[in-house]
């Protein structure tokens, strides 16, 4: 009952919000201070997942997934930002950089330089839940500095690291570079390329990889290696890259992960992988800049903008006796975004798992409401 009154809550201020500021898709400029443009922006994310068991019982579920709230300021070269997620109950960019002639410095809490979906906005993720090589292997948001120099079409982002704001947290230190190159760059037409790597230590020498069939509120995570001991550190190498021309465009990443660990055991290693397909139905195209792409908003906004997609991915967790499992997965979704700030989003999935022997091929209906400012 408290969970339900919390989310109508949350939902009825989401509406009111979005009773005054429909057409308006940029963050709230509050003020001017000390040469800072202050400006506010939130995002809020209601979810329902159904499935459709074969195996393995899930249960249908409904959740307010995020509903964050972020202050930034502006000048002429420094720039900061206060954000967290009240939903998540977990501090989001908490952070102030340095930007000139092409270099930016970054001090605090960020996204670190690694995995093209994860540095891409929450809000315009293609699908609903990201792919399983980012909830895999991604590194988010860390404790650090990093800085990236570049242009336009080129980056190079070099990154040091260690834990998290958010309290309980359990992540050690380490390092992160990426760098990205787009060949071709034309207005509604770029071919993106990335390489990233990341190591990092692994505190209390232990490590524990599993995933959920791409479905962010199922409680079951059918692959799973269990806690693999003596695990030193964790190195991790990206490839990505996308085509986009027009109203269509296809994306691909490939992560794959090394735990090395100490004495006589073996280095454990996985991998993932995923390619989509996006068609903006309404004519729409991409904006991209500087190794990171945007979903722009509706060209005409009192029709809305409407995408279709189709994403395949696939992770293996079996490795030198560790039976983690493998995990393949069809998404196939519709997005409709209206008047800039409304975003609804279905996705059907069908995924398909095998671990020690034993296969479950759920079918699984994501539904997604969205408000963001």
């Amino acid at each position: 009952m408290i969970k339900t009154q919390r989310v109508v809550s949350l939902a009825g201020a989401g509406l009111i919000a979005a009773a005054a500021v429909t057409t308006v898709q940029a963050e709230i400029e509050i003020d001017s201070v000390a040469g800072f443009d202050i400006g506010f922006s939130g995002l809020v994310q209601f979810d329902y997942n159904h499935f459709d068991d074969d195996r393995i019982d899930y249960s249908n579920d409904e959740d307010l997934r995020r509903a964050e709230l972020n202050l930034s300021g502006d000048s002429d070269r420094f720039s900061w930002k206060i954000g967290y997620d009240t939903a998540g109950e977990k501090y989001l960019d908490n952070n102030i950089a340095f930007s000139a002639a092409g270099t930016k410095i970054t001090l605090g809490q960020f996204k670190q330089p690694n995995s093209l979906e994860e540095l891409s906005s929450t809000k315009n993720n293609d699908f609903i839940a990201k792919a399983m090589a980012t909830n895999a292997f991604a590194v988010s948001r860390r404790l650090g500095g990093s800085a990236m120099l570049g242009d336009d079409n080129w980056t190079v982002t070099a990154s040091l690291f260690d834990g998290e704001l958010t309290a309980g947290s359990d992540a050690g230190s380490g390092a992160a570079a990426r760098v990205t190159f787009a060949p071709l760059m034309e207005e509604g037409r770029f071919v993106h390329l990335g390489l990233s790597a990341v190591t990092s230590d692994l505190p209390g020498d232990s490590i524990r990889l599993r995933l959920r069939p791409n479905a962010d509120l199922a409680d079951v995570r059918p692959i799973d290696t269990g806690a693999i001991d003596a695990a030193d550190d964790q190195q991790t190498y990206g490839v990505e890259g996308i085509w986009a021309s027009g109203p269509f465009k296809v994306q691909g990443e490939y992560l794959t992960s090394t735990v090395q660990r100490d004495g006589p055991r073996d280095d454990f290693s996985g991998d993932a992988w995923y390619l989509s397909a996006m068609w903006n139905i309404t004519g729409e195209t991409w904006n991209y800049r500087s190794g990171v792409i945007r979903t722009p908003g509706p060209e005409q906004p009192a029709s809305g903008m409407w995408q279709a997609g189709l994403r395949y991915d696939r992770a293996d967790f079996d490795d030198v006796g560790i039976a983690g499992g493998t995990m393949r997965a069809v998404t196939a979704g519709v997005n409709y975004y209206w008047r800039s700030n409304w975003k609804l989003a279905a996705n059907w999935v069908r995924a398909e798992s095998r671990r020690a022997g034993l296969t479950d091929e759920p079918d699984i209906l994501e539904l997604r409401a969205q408000f963001f400012w």
